[in-house]
């Protein structure tokens, strides 16, 4: 690489893209790479701060960083990903449905690792809509050698699963809603966060707080074809609410009955053979956010869940 004074660099080719900041206005390439230096653009180049221009040459046994960001973005994409052009030496990359973005995070920190490599990404296991930019890769330097982007290997470090049309009931537990004591508030909560995706509601139960009944209702849900089976009405530890000993009889599958969730903490998940049965604590009701939120865009995405991925919400759980 050698350098040039800009006033000198007229009929030079540029190596690399070179951005024009106007505040409150824009930013963005001014000149990209390729451009040929004209007598007209010399004042501009000054005006930018740009005294002197880099001019370069690739060699074989490297990548210009925007061949570089191309290949990085290649190697990570799982399914679902699409590319924007190169722009400043960064490839964006893009939902190509709606679903649910997954990144594998250890992967992604040892990548993050490699020196004058740069993958920066949206949060795991959250909702995107096709179009929205979920990543960007580039690297530091204007250049690298290949066996640098090399060390990555092809790997499924981040991708987009398409929610799936899928089926939900609610089975609202709670004397004091089956009886009319007091108005049910909690389906119309439930019914709005299950709109924000691709489900169909095929019934809704009332129960008392008997365990037994509550069993049955929600194995009716089940025989129904719900793909999720959602209770409302009491997770707590008062000996009157039976719905997490309901949701035991009829699971198959435990995966948990507390989270590191707030609020959110008494959030129960189970299955019944493949139907996903919660237990939504009286928090969803009253929050604008909570567990239910972090978890409902990988159920979804059909995608099932195992302890782990409750156990990890601990880490940005305070709600």
């Amino acid at each position: 690489m050698k350098t040039i004074k800009t006033e000198d660099a007229v009929g030079h080719v540029l190596g690399h893209d070179l951005t024009q900041i106007i505040k409150g206005v824009s930013k963005g390439p001014r000149f990209k790479k390729g451009h040929l230096i004209k007598e007209e653009d010399v004042p501009v180049l000054l005006e930018m701060g740009k005294e002197h221009i880099y001019i370069f040459e690739v060699l074989e046994d490297e990548y210009h960083e925007e061949d570089a960001a191309k290949e990085i973005a290649r190697k990570i994409s799982g399914e679902n990903i699409k590319f924007s052009d190169v722009s400043e030496g960064k490839v964006n990359l893009i939902a190509d449905v709606d679903g649910v973005l997954i990144i594998d995070v250890e992967k992604l920190f040892n990548l993050n690792s490699i020196t004058d490599v740069t993958i920066a990404t949206k949060f795991s296991d959250i909702a995107v809509k096709k179009g929205d930019i979920i990543a960007g890769t580039r690297i530091t330097p204007v250049k690298i050698k290949k066996d640098v982007i090399d060390e990555i290997k092809d790997e499924k470090v981040i991708e987009v699963v398409p929610f799936k049309a899928l089926k939900y009931a609610i089975v609202t537990t709670g004397s004091e809603v089956s009886k009319g004591r007091i108005e049910d508030k909690f389906t119309d909560v439930v019914r709005d966060k299950f709109s924000k995706f691709n489900f169909e509601e095929i019934s809704q139960e009332y129960a008392s707080d008997d365990l037994d009944e509550i069993s049955e209702k929600i194995d009716r849900a089940v025989a129904k074809g719900a793909d999720v089976v959602v209770c409302t009405g009491g997770m707590s530890v008062d000996p009157d609410d039976n719905t997490p000993g309901a949701i035991k009889k009829s699971s198959s599958e435990k995966i948990t009955y507390g989270t590191p969730v707030l609020p959110g903490a008494m959030f129960m998940v189970a299955y019944k053979d493949n139907t996903a049965l919660f237990g939504l604590p009286g928090s969803v009701m009253y929050c604008e956010k909570t567990i239910l939120d972090m978890i409902l865009p990988k159920i979804a995405a059909g995608i099932k869940l195992e302890k782990k991925d409750v156990v990890k919400l601990g880490h940005g759980g305070l709600l």
